[in-house]
Order: C-alpha cells, then sequence, then structure tokens
C-alpha cells in the first residue's frame, strides 16, 4: 500500500485487516468453505465476528457506537476486505444504505440501524425497477399514505443483498408531478415484513441480488428516511460516499487480481526461464503497477476532500474515482487471465473468480457510461 498522509493508527488497521484475512481466508479451502465455492459472497457468521473486532464501525459516528472515522478509514476497510477476499460482500451496499439514514434519519433510525450495522446486521437500498435502472427518476414503484403509514406497491430489481438485510432502504413514489425527480421518499422496510416478497436472481457472481415484490406492504411513517418527496436531493447528498465505497472495493479487486498473476508470473516457467522476465508480461505488469498507484492517489485524494468538507458535493471527482477503479479492476482481471494462459481460465485458481466478479462493478452504483456523462457535463459538453 502507497498512500500519502496515512496516520500510523490508520496502517495498524490496514495490517490487522491483512492479518485477518490471511489467517481467516488465506486459503482456497477456507474460502472455499466460507463462501460455499464461491456462491456466496457473503459469510454472517465470520461479518459478526467482524463486527465484535469493531471494524465494520470505522465510519459510524460514536454516539451509534461506531469509531467516529471518516472517508479514508472507509476507503481502507472496502479496499483491504476485497484484497484479501474476505466474505463480506454486502458491507459497501450497507453502509450505502446507512448515508442517507445517517444524514436525514430520525434519532430513532439512527439508533437502529447505524447501531446494528456497530453490530453486524446488514442492509440494502432499493431503487432499481424494471423501467427505472441509470433514469432513477422513472421509477413507479408507489407508497400512499393510509392511517399513519404508508402502503407500498410495485416492484423493485437488482438489489443487493437484500435477501440477507435487516432492513431496505426503499425509494419509492409519493407524489406524482411534471418534475420525476420530485415526489420519491425513502422508506425503511425490515425485510420480514408483511407484504414482500424477496426472490434471488442467479447471477456469474453468485447469491448477489434480488428481486423486491411489493404487495399492500403497510410500513409505519416514523420509517420515512428524511421528508416525504424528498429523496432526490437525498440521494444526491449521498452519492460521494456510494462512489467512492465502490471505487476503493473495486481497487482491492485490482490489486489482488495483480498480486496474484505477479506471484504466477514469477514462478511459472517457459523457454528455460520464467515468464515474468518475458518483455511483453513484464512491461504489461509495469504498466498496471502504475494504473494502481495513480488510481489509488485519485480514490484517497477524493476521500480526503470529501472528510475535509463533508457537505461539499463532488459529482465529477466521485464519478472519476468510480470509473477509473472499476474499468482498472475489469482490466487487470482480464490481462491476468491472459497472462495466465488456460490456467488464469481454470476454477482452480482465482484469476477467472476475479473476472466474474469485476465485471460488474462497471455497471452496478452507475454504470461507466453515465459516470462519464456527469464528468462531461463537468466540462461544459
Amino acid at each position: 500500500m502507497s498512500i500519502q498522509n496515512v496516520t500510523d493508527e490508520q496502517r495498524a488497521f490496514v495490517e490487522a485487516i491483512r492479518d485477518f484475512a490471511q489467517r481467516e481466508c488465506g486459503t482456497r479451502e477456507q474460502r472455499d468453505a466460507l463462501t460455499d465455492h464461491g456462491r456466496e459472497p457473503h459469510n454472517q457468521p465470520l461479518y459478526e465476528r467482524i463486527a465484535d473486532l469493531g471494524w465494520l464501525g470505522a465510519a459510524i459516528p460514536e454516539e451509534y457506537g461506531g469509531a467516529g472515522g471518516g472517508a479514508v478509514d472507509l476507503c481502507l476497510l472496502c479496499e483491504e476486505f476485497a484484497r484479501g477476499l474476505i466474505p463480506m460482500g454486502f458491507f459497501p451496499v450497507t453502509m450505502m444504505a446507512a448515508r442517507p439514514v445517517e444524514l436525514f434519519g430520525s434519532r430513532a433510525l439512527k439508533e437502529d440501524i447505524l447501531g446494528g450495522i456497530v453490530a453486524g446486521r446488514t442492509g440494502a437500498i432499493a431503487m432499481s425497477e424494471p423501467e427505472a435502472g441509470s433514469d432513477v427518476g422513472n421509477l413507479s414503484c408507489r407508497a400512499e399514505r393510509s392511517d399513519g403509514a404508508f402502503v407500498i406497491n410495485g416492484q423493485k430489481t437488482w438489489i443487493t443483498g437484500a435477501h440477507v438485510a435487516e432492513q431496505i432502504v426503499v425509494v419509492c413514489r409519493t407524489t406524482r408531478s411534471d418534475d420525476k425527480h420530485h415526489g420519491l421518499t425513502m422508506i425503511s422496510v425490515p425485510r420480514e415484513i408483511e407484504g414482500l416478497e424477496i426472490r434471488g436472481i442467479e447471477t456469474m457472481g453468485g447469491r448477489e441480488v434480488n428481486d423486491m415484490y411489493f404487495t399492500e406492504c403497510v410500513v409505519p411513517e416514523e420509517r420515512v428516511v428524511g421528508g416525504v418527496d424528498q429523496a432526490w436531493m437525498q440521494l444526491m447528498a449521498g452519492l460521494n460516499n456510494e462512489r467512492l465505497i465502490i471505487a476503493a472495493q473495486a481497487l482491492g479487486m485490482a490489486q489482488r487480481a495483480f498480486d496474484d498473476v505477479l506471484a504466477y508470473v514469477k514462478e511459472r516457467r517457459q523457454f528455460g526461464r520464467s515468464i515474468g522476465s518475458f518483455q511483453t508480461i513484464k512491461h504489461r505488469l509495469a504498466d498496471l503497477a502504475t494504473e494502481l498507484q495513480a488510481t489509488r492517489d485519485l480514490v484517497y485524494g477524493v476521500a480526503r476532500a470529501v472528510e475535509a468538507n463533508p457537505d461539499r458535493m463532488l459529482p465529477r471527482e466521485a464519478s472519476m474515482a468510480k470509473l477509473k477503479a472499476t474499468e482498472l479492476a475489469k482490466r487487470t482481471a482480464l490481462e491476468g487471465m491472459q497472462m495466465m494462459g488456460g490456467y488464469g481460465y481454470a476454477t482452480e485458481y482465482d484469476m477467472e473468480a476475479h473476472v466474474r466478479h469485476t465485471l460488474v462493478t462497471t455497471i452496478y452504483g452507475g454504470a461507466s457510461e453515465i459516470q462519464r456523462e456527469i464528468i462531461a457535463r463537468s466540462l461544459g459538453l
């Protein structure tokens, strides 16, 4: 790790995570046992042990049981659990769902949800619908007031971790107007509530995402996060956090793919020498190492900017970090597979899993095409 201006405490934090990863997930046999041979990205018993160490609350305010850290601490945790292949795959989305609660939720919701994260509970956030993916403002899942509650009807799709989440922050349509971004409301919905059905969607990455079906699902109005009809503004306020989390996770994925292929090319021999000694291989790795360092500087530079001014929106910088880190993760895994040849394609090695898991990072949390549009608009284009 080469990050500028990291404190001694943060370096110790990173070392502790690496030691844990090596001890608990350091072998393929350990990881297969924890993930049902790669099918399950999240192991709840292990996650609760990590909660006991206090790490899940790294960026949760102290008044709710956390350590009170900032964006850099959160990025360090997300990068290192991805690099160490620790199966805590629903932590990133848990923190994304927590951000609007931290910023806009009631005291009771904060104690429940933020305190729950520190204790080892997971959460989810539900925005996407069959006709509203990148176009979030087009969503139609509706919530109507009724006797001190909201009644939700409609469908959500591609919802990460909803099947194990304690609660899901659902973005609903509460008012219709000419402005499609007006009239959206966030509601924290308990997973076990009557009127909600969750069905898994099979993916390349295993059991990750879900369809959610609401049928006359009654949720008390005290579970509204922030203001009624104010969800769009609340979503925008959390974008720095969301994109940084994904960027840091993707950075860890890229670093692990790089570490794995680097170790392989040093050991694999052809024509009487290690294949890493051939120019075509070592120059590829030199380029990837340079890209990794540049991306790390970008991601942590944005994290520090967020810490310096938490209320400031950084749409261009956060989009750049998300775009660069996720595209690099995908590229590193694909190049790693190419350099490993047939062994990179074999399930005996982790590289084929790196490819499967990095591909989706350029899609969720705002596809790369959307990030480029945001960056281009900031240039007046």
